[in-house]
């Protein structure tokens, strides 16, 4: 199905069967039909995340230094970052909720490289204190579901994507958790550059690598390139990695399965990497990890939250594929 709209989708967002377009104002109901929720927030930003309640989201330029914070369609506050090459690289921001039910921000206001937790409507700094930034570029940040943990898929300089997992419950305690190097690196032995990452639930997170390594020959690592795979935080290991003939691009986590995206949308099997269904006329940015001086727009998805169908920018309007069952 594809529904026209009247100006391009910066943003999506299931609420209920109805998708709203945060940047711009918009939303469509399960007809398509189009109707003006907001004014909208202009050309100066493009991309969007969502807090797990819906009321609070932050609107920003991907490859900007401008962010708004919204309460609904009310500008609670300015947000910025840190100029030094934001042009070349994805804005740090996430939205979660804490086990206490706060919901936070997550970002990088004053140093690209100094994680920064808050609340957001007050804008009360959680992780105020002495810190010490570690170089790292940090990007395309996610918060587990039970408000625990952490995800950065950033990356430093060669430049290479890398990926981080952070405990909030450890960082809220001391904030200098946040410039450690988490609770991933070495146990997961990664030797291979990090394109995408992303939560699968509480405890268990799906990792995609591209073609670059610095191993010799004869070295084999846990985890090694074109693969996807499972880690467990609980279990401290790899539950499943599988090479996959693919890139994985942006991915997408819902129902225990991933969408991948990178020139078209490929719903995957995260035990096997089986690719289970995919839309080769449905075409979406090549766009892999979170830098690069030539910049490709994250493509701009919303998988419905009981994993039945996606919802995808597209030209000219948003494409919603129905999405097979678990079993099959």
């Amino acid at each position: 199905m594809l529904v026209e709209t009247a100006a391009s989708v910066r943003s999506l967002v299931w609420r209920g069967g109805e998708l709203v377009e945060v940047v711009g104002g918009l939303a469509w109901d399960a007809g398509g039909v189009e109707r003006r929720v907001h004014p909208g927030h202009g050309a100066g930003v493009d991309r969007a995340v969502v807090s797990p309640s819906g009321r609070y989201s932050v609107v920003y330029a991907e490859r900007g230094t401008t962010a708004l914070v919204l309460d609904g369609a009310r500008v609670v506050r300015e947000l910025t970052r840190s100029p030094y090459h934001a042009k070349d690289f994805d804005y740090p921001v996430t939205l979660g909720s804490l086990p206490d039910g706060r919901e936070v921000l997550v970002h990088c206001p004053d140093e690209y490289d100094v994680l920064q937790m808050e609340e957001v409507e007050s804008g009360k700094r959680l992780t105020a204190g002495a810190r010490e930034a570690k170089d790292v570029f940090h990007s395309r940040l996610s918060v587990t579901p039970d408000g625990r943990h952490l995800l950065v898929a950033g990356w430093v300089w060669h430049p290479y994507g890398i990926v981080e997992v952070f405990d909030l419950d450890g960082a809220l305690k001391d904030p200098a958790v946040l410039d450690g190097r988490g609770t991933l690196l070495a146990e997961a032995d990664i030797d291979a550059e990090v394109e995408s990452a992303c939560w699968l639930d509480d405890d268990r997170l799906v990792v995609a690598t591209g073609d670059e390594d610095f191993l010799d020959e004869d070295e084999a690592p846990a985890f090694g390139p074109r693969r996807l795979g499972v880690w467990s935080l609980s279990g401290r290991g790899w539950l499943h990695r599988n090479p996959v003939g693919f890139k994985a691009g942006t991915l997408i986590a819902g129902g225990g399965r991933v969408v991948s995206l990178h020139g078209r949308p490929r719903l995957v099997d995260v035990t096997t990497g089986a690719v289970l269904a995919e839309w080769p006329e449905v075409e979406v940015a090549r766009r892999e990890g979170p830098y690069g001086v030539t910049h490709v727009p994250t493509p701009v998805a919303a998988l419905h939250p009981d994993g039945t169908c996606l919802a995808i920018a597209v030209a000219g309007g948003i494409a919603v594929l129905p999405l097979p069952d678990a079993g099959g």
